[in-house]
C-alpha cells in the first residue's frame, strides 16, 4: 500500500477497531515499514487526531479522545445499522436528539453505497415506531422482512409461539412495528385467512418468495399491533374509564401493557390485559384516581371481593 492518503485512511480505520496497535503490527497490516507508520501517525496528528503512543509491554499506538472527530470508516452492515438507528431517532423515539439525528443522517446518506441505501430505505419504508424500539432481533430477519414488506412479497416463516410450539406460517408481510422493547411483523396469514402479528424475536427462519401479495386493505399497523399485544395474549382483558388525561395516562402505561383512548372531559379509556383478576385489580388501584370498570363483569365482582378483603 504505497499511496500515502489511502494508507492514512486505512490506518485511521485500524485505530477504530481496537487499541493499542504496535508499530510492527500496523506495518505488517499495511505492507510498509515502521518508519512509514511513524510518518503516517504524524500526519494524523497534524490533521487534529490525538494519536497517543505508549511504550513498554502492551504499548503501542491508539486513537485518544478529544481533538477533531475522525471520519467513521464503516463496512456496509455497520453503515446500515447506524442509518437505521438514526432514522428511528429522527422520528422522535429518542428524546432530544431528533434534529441532530436528521443532520447526521443527511450527511451519511450522501456517502452510503447504493446497496446499503437500498437496505436502509427498505427498513424505513416498512417500519412504524410505537414507543422506543430496542429489541434484540436477528438483523438478517429484519432485513428480509423489511424488503418483503416493501415489495409486498409472499413469505414463509418458521415461527415459535408463546407456548414453544414451532410452526410454518405462509404470510403476506405488510409492516414492521417497534413497540417499546420488541419488534413485530403485521402480516396476512394465508392459512388462517386473517391478519396476524408476529414477534420478530420468535422468527427463526425467513424465506421470501417470488410471488407478490394479493392487494388488500391493510389495518393501521400501530393500532393493530398495540391492540394485539395488550389483549390477545391474556386470559382477562379489562376496559375501564380512568379520570386522567390521555397523555398523562399514556406516560404511565406502556404500549405493551395497555391501550389508551381519549374520551374527553378529563376521562380516558384504558384497555389492558392480565393472567389474573388480582393483577388487573392491583393495576387499576395503583393509578390512584377514579376508575370505572366497564368490563368484564368478573372484574367488577372481584373488585368488591378485594374491597371486602381489605375491610
Amino acid at each position: 500500500m504505497t499511496d500515502p492518503t489511502t494508507r492514512v485512511l486505512r490506518l485511521l480505520g485500524l485505530f477504530q477497531t481496537r487499541a493499542p496497535w504496535s508499530a510492527q503490527e500496523l506495518a505488517d497490516r499495511l505492507g510498509v515499514t515502521t518508519r512509514s507508520i511513524r510518518r503516517d501517525v504524524e500526519r494524523l496528528r497534524e490533521l487534529g487526531y490525538p494519536v497517543r503512543a505508549s511504550s513498554g509491554v502492551g504499548g503501542g499506538y491508539q486513537l485518544g479522545s478529544g481533538g477533531s472527530l475522525p471520519p467513521l470508516l464503516l463496512d456496509e452492515d455497520e453503515a446500515v445499522a447506524v442509518a437505521v438507528c438514526l432514522r428511528l431517532a429522527a422520528g422522535g423515539t429518542v428524546a432530544g436528539v431528533s434534529e441532530a439525528a436528521v443532520s447526521t443522517l443527511a450527511k451519511l446518506d450522501q456517502v452510503l453505497p447504493a446497496g446499503a441505501r437500498e437496505q436502509v430505505g427498505a427498513i424505513h419504508e416498512s417500519t412504524v415506531a410505537v414507543g422506543s424500539g430496542r429489541a434484540v432481533v436477528d438483523p438478517e430477519v429484519l432485513m428480509a422482512l423489511s424488503r418483503a414488506c416493501r415489495d409486498r412479497m409472499r413469505t414463509t416463516l418458521r415461527y415459535v409461539a408463546r407456548d414453544g410450539a414451532s410452526s410454518t406460517r405462509r404470510v403476506e408481510p405488510a409492516s414492521l412495528v417497534a413497540v417499546s422493547h420488541r419488534w413485530y411483523l403485521l402480516a396476512f396469514d394465508l392459512d388462517r385467512d386473517d391478519w396476524r402479528s408476529f414477534r420478530l424475536d420468535r422468527v427463526q427462519e425467513v424465506a421470501v418468495g417470488t410471488m407478490r401479495s394479493r392487494p388488500r386493505p391493510v389495518p393501521d399497523p400501530a393500532t393493530y399491533i398495540t391492540r394485539s399485544v395488550t389483549r390477545a395474549p391474556y386470559r382477562w382483558v379489562a376496559r375501564a374509564r380512568v379520570q386522567m388525561p390521555a397523555p398523562e395516562l399514556a406516560e404511565r402505561v406502556s404500549p405493551l401493557a395497555g391501550e389508551v383512548s381519549e374520551l374527553g372531559e378529563g376521562w380516558t379509556e384504558l384497555v389492558t390485559g392480565a393472567e389474573s383478576l388480582d393483577y388487573l385489580a392491583a393495576e387499576l388501584v395503583a393509578l390512584g384516581v377514579a376508575v370505572e370498570v366497564l368490563e368484564p363483569p368478573e372484574l367488577v365482582a372481584h373488585l368488591r371481593t378485594v374491597r371486602d378483603r381489605l375491610w
